[in-house]
């Protein structure tokens, strides 16, 4: 078979690009369920008395949910496609925000928090699988674009969010988002598509990236000591990214600059709105853009360079955080070095484990995530005992030292050897080598 014969571009909703945009658009309408949620922590406490500590347990269980999840809805996903589950999805991210617009308890927020976080799993491990499997070619460049739906997903709908807490309450805002954001996710799920046999081209031949030509399925992936080094570094940086998506709002308000009038562009807002609506622009463009760099320099190469410098980022942000204008600038350089997580890690456990089971495999990997998000309410806890956030400062910089360490000097070692006894860095055996085709 010649290689103009092994590759047949799709068109319509089987073109890849397409497959792309749909899953980075429902990625864009469950942003709002983790970063537009510090938005709405001070005005809970201020309506209903209940501390942050106990709100933040809502935060904490909607990630938990759905990191820890994503390997089982990845596991349906692989075996009974993309459309169904995600109609599913849709509906479950409607009914979360929907419950918390009339939540009369804490408890109700706990199990809204549930319903959501394993509505936006769905999601969540639909469209980077997509985006793993449809580009095995450009791998860190289509995971990035997919996740800076979810990380910059929410920018565009920050000031409007926290005008109409403002003006009508938190509870009208859950209502009217909740129910917009999950229409749109439910008909996005009847476009999903995933790819069949020749309609993509092979993993690039790359000594930098290290593709394996073999598809491990999950147990086999769970029994390689590599996996877990690979999630420990995730985790080391998931923590700090946790911990600054959960507290923005309260730290801001600690230091006293959360309703501070800053002036950017011509445009004046309080410092905390534009803080958050330049950490998710920053964020999402985090993910394409380390993912892009990760495809040439490699995946460990660029996890260095990055997580070292978040390490640095976050000890100067102690420094300034009073400063509203450095507040706003140093918050959003966190958010840069923390949202590539996202496209780097699933790139690299494709690469190390191949694209079959990719949804799969990596979901194993997300619930880093999700074992990150434990210590959000600990970061309350601290502070109210403390009265000062300069130790969870120097933790999270401490972590992501450990985490590019890791990435350096273990996890690409480890990977070549892995790749030197499999004596191929090609793409996976169900495809065909040949060159790439949009």
């Amino acid at each position: 078979m010649t290689a103009s014969m092994a590759i047949t571009p799709g068109k319509g909703l089987r073109n890849r690009w397409v497959q792309l945009l749909i899953g980075i658009l429902a990625m864009i309408c469950i942003a709002n369920l983790q970063y537009g949620w510090t938005l709405f922590v001070n005005p809970i406490t201020d309506q209903t008395g209940w501390s942050r500590a106990s709100i933040q347990v809502a935060f904490t269980t909607f990630v938990f949910v759905e990191t820890w999840l994503v390997p089982v809805e990845g596991y349906i996903i692989d075996r009974w496609g993309p459309s169904r589950i995600t109609i599913i999805g849709g509906v479950l991210v409607g009914i979360s925000w929907v419950m918390y617009a009339f939540a009369g308890s804490v408890w109700t927020f706990y199990v809204g928090a549930v319903i959501g976080g394993i509505g936006a799993g769905i999601v969540y491990g639909c469209t980077v699988g997509q985006a793993l499997k449809w580009f095995p070619d450009r791998r860190g460049l289509a995971a990035g674009l997919t996740a800076a739906g979810f990380g910059a997903g929410s920018a565009v709908t920050i000031v409007p969010i926290a005008q109409m807490i403002k003006a009508s309450g938190y509870q009208h805002t859950f209502l009217v988002f909740g129910i917009a954001q999950g229409i749109i996710v439910f008909l996005i799920g009847f476009l999903l598509r995933a790819p069949q046999p020749g309609e993509v081209p092979a993993a690039i031949a790359s000594t930098t990236l290290k593709q394996t030509a073999r598809d491990f399925k999950p147990q086999e992936m769970l029994r390689t000591p590599l996996f877990y080094i690979m999630y420990i570094a995730m985790l080391c940086v998931a923590i700090g990214g946790n911990m600054a998506t959960a507290q923005l709002g309260p730290i801001a308000r600690d230091y006293a600059v959360d309703d501070f009038p800053v002036k950017i562009m011509f445009i004046l807002l309080p410092a905390l709105q534009w803080a958050l609506v330049l950490d998710r622009i920053l964020n999402g463009l985090a993910r394409p853009a380390f993912g892009w760099l990760s495809d040439r320099i490699g995946r460990e190469n660029t996890m260095f360079i990055a997580f070292g410098g978040q390490a640095l980022i976050v000890l100067m942000f102690i420094k300034v955080a009073a400063n509203p204008y450095l507040f706003v600038l140093f918050s959003a350089l966190v958010y840069f070095t923390y949202g590539e997580i996202f496209s780097l890690f699933p790139s690299l456990n494709a690469d190390t484990y191949g694209r079959k089971f990719a949804t799969t495999n990596y979901g194993f990997l997300y619930t880093a995530k999700g074992t990150a998000v434990l210590l959000v309410p600990f970061g309350n806890i601290l502070q109210e005992r403390y009265h000062t956030w300069t130790p969870i400062f120097y933790t999270v910089a401490a972590l992501n030292v450990c985490a590019a360490l890791l990435a350096m000097f273990v996890i690409k070692p480890m990977r070549a050897r892995k790749s030197r006894a499999e004596g191929n860095i090609t793409g996976g055996p169900d495809i065909t080598p040949a060159p790439a085709t949009p």
